[in-house]
């Protein structure tokens, strides 16, 4: 049987804050990417879901960002390569600490917000990124876009390396995604996004924004954990990726 993973975005409250439903969504991803509290998430709350994640069964991956609380990680820091490296070896470092005290670890890294959409293009910033993964681990894989030079220079590095598509987010006719701020950014409908993600994992494809089919061949299909709904989307995916044959499983322990 063909298999996929589902991954979503978890752990990303602050504080008193609570964002998403970490809980009901462990039960159905089959990899976490954590907050390492650059973004989003402190302590605590990687400590709360690296625990259920490794609880689960569910992989735990590092989600890192630019230093931007106040931003959620979603405005684009022109960072010095050699601040950023550092600045990535440190949430990932962190993450995977606390995951070791549960008996886990961190499995993959994943950019989140800015850092992600930049790595696409950003040849310094992605050879930075590459530069601390691999310097913390240099088995550890890198989820992103297809295409991406993060993607590029992390497989010359010799990292693995996973694409990645989104069943709730909009994509342009070049295969990147469509900004936040613009029209077609989000995708809503539980059976649109549960459609998407499954053409993307059997077909490698997606419809772009203008109608256009654009090639996504992917390991892993993300939900986000702050999209409305994202619980039920979620299920949906599932639901979906299983009834088209598909086991949902972690492509890293």
């Amino acid at each position: 049987m063909t298999s996929i993973d589902l991954n979503a975005d978890l752990g990303e409250g602050f504080g008193v804050w609570r964002l998403g439903d970490d809980d009901a969504l462990l039960q159905v991803v089959s990899s976490a990417n954590v907050a390492c509290g650059f973004h989003a998430g402190d302590p605590l709350t990687m400590r709360r879901v690296t625990a259920a994640a490794v609880a689960g069964g569910v992989s735990v991956g590092a989600q890192v960002a630019y230093r931007d609380l106040a931003g959620f990680g979603r405005r684009f820091v022109d960072a010095d390569p050699v601040e950023l490296a550092a600045d990535v070896l440190y949430q990932l470092a962190a993450l995977d600490g606390i995951a070791r005290t549960a008996g886990g670890r961190v499995s993959y890294v994943k950019p989140h917000g800015a850092l992600y959409n930049a790595l696409v293009h950003h040849e310094r910033q992605a050879r930075a990124v590459v530069e601390a993964v691999h310097a913390y681990d240099p088995a550890l894989p890198v989820l992103g876009l297809p295409g991406s030079a993060l993607l590029r220079l992390a497989a010359g590095a010799g990292l693995p390396t996973v694409a990645e598509g989104f069943a709730d987010r909009g994509y342009t006719p070049d295969g990147t995604l469509v900004p936040r701020s613009a029209p077609g950014a989000l995708v809503h409908d539980p059976a649109e996004v549960a459609e998407r993600a499954v053409r993307m994992a059997t077909e490698g494809r997606v419809v772009a924004v203008d109608g256009s089919t654009v090639p996504v061949a992917v390991g892993s299909v993300c939900v986000h954990g702050d999209t409305p709904g994202a619980v039920g989307l979620a299920r949906s995916v599932r639901a979906a990726l299983e009834s088209a044959g598909l086991a949902v499983r972690p492509f890293a322990r």
